[in-house]
């Protein structure tokens, strides 16, 4: 009897998802997304749809998406199909079942945590594992974009920025002699009341998927509630569309400079209040 005999045999999704050449797969993207940079730069947008096209439906696209929502935190929780992809036999299953023909997302499962006051709710939805792996495989696509074109002084839902750095733009304009303003805003059920017109019309990316996310609804207590306008994961856990509306609210729309720009730093809400509490104190105005 040989060892493999005593063992059992790899299965083929299993050897293919061990064999994985993870460097070349990033690579490959990573090439994709310096193209959509460049013809981003250059207004060139039927390019960039044309490589957002090739980047969602290549395999090491696909590779990632599937790898990224099988390792994050919430790769333990299912949706409303109760499906998590826990085995490799899986995972390599579902980078080839991973296409945009035939594609229709599922509700998200609605479920309640308690907020930092202790008394109330906060409704999270919860999409299952292929909705996920959708989301990440369109992300990579639409991540370029985004950050090409998002304002200097935006920090919310971006990658490779903190609250640190939105504090450290907070003290280099605040430590500028006499400051007059701080304008501090909040946006009543941004995320529950956006236009789904206004997304599909400013959002660059495949608008039917989109368009399906957008539509999907959500099932609470087993009972399917449609979703006729609000962001289709209010979670936060999908920023495909976050950092576009916080663009558009910011200082693209208002000609903002560094110096003088509005601050969407979400994130970074109680330190920010922190830091320029000093300086409301120092006879700033807060409006």
């Amino acid at each position: 009897m040989t060892t493999a005999q005593a063992v059992g045999a790899v299965s083929r999704e299993a050897a293919e998802w061990y064999a994985m050449d993870w460097q070349a797969i990033n690579r490959n993207v990573r090439r994709l997304q310096v193209r959509i940079v460049q013809a981003t730069k250059a207004s060139r947008w039927g390019k960039v749809r044309a490589l957002q096209h090739l980047l969602t439906h290549s395999y090491s696209g696909k590779v990632l998406a599937v790898r990224r929502v099988t390792e994050n935190n919430g790769k333990k929780t299912p949706g409303v199909d109760q499906e998590i992809w826990d085995t490799p036999e899986k995972k390599t299953q579902a980078v080839h079942e991973l296409k945009r023909r035939g594609y229709q997302p599922q509700p998200l499962r609605r479920v309640y945590i308690p907020k930092s006051d202790g008394k109330t709710m906060r409704p999270l939805g919860i999409p299952t594992m292929k909705d996920r792996a959708q989301q990440a495989l369109h992300l990579l696509a639409l991540d370029p974009v985004m950050e090409t074109t998002a304002d200097n002084n935006s920090y919310g839902f971006r990658q490779q920025r903190s609250c640190a750095d939105a504090i450290e733009q907070c003290f280099k304009t605040l430590s500028k002699p006499n400051p007059q303003w701080i304008l501090e805003g909040d946006i009543k059920s941004c995320f529950d009341r956006i236009s789904h017109d206004w997304l599909l019309a400013h959002v660059p990316m495949d608008r039917a998927i989109l368009q399906k996310w957008l539509k999907a609804g959500y099932m609470d207590k087993h009972v399917l509630h449609e979703t006729m306008d609000g962001r289709w994961d209010p979670t936060g856990r999908d920023h495909l569309t976050s950092a576009f509306q916080l663009r558009w609210v910011g200082g693209r729309q208002t000609g903002s400079n560094p110096a003088t720009s509005c601050l969407p730093v979400i994130q970074a809400q109680s330190a920010v209040t922190k830091l320029i509490e000093p300086v409301v104190a120092a006879g700033a105005s807060l409006a």
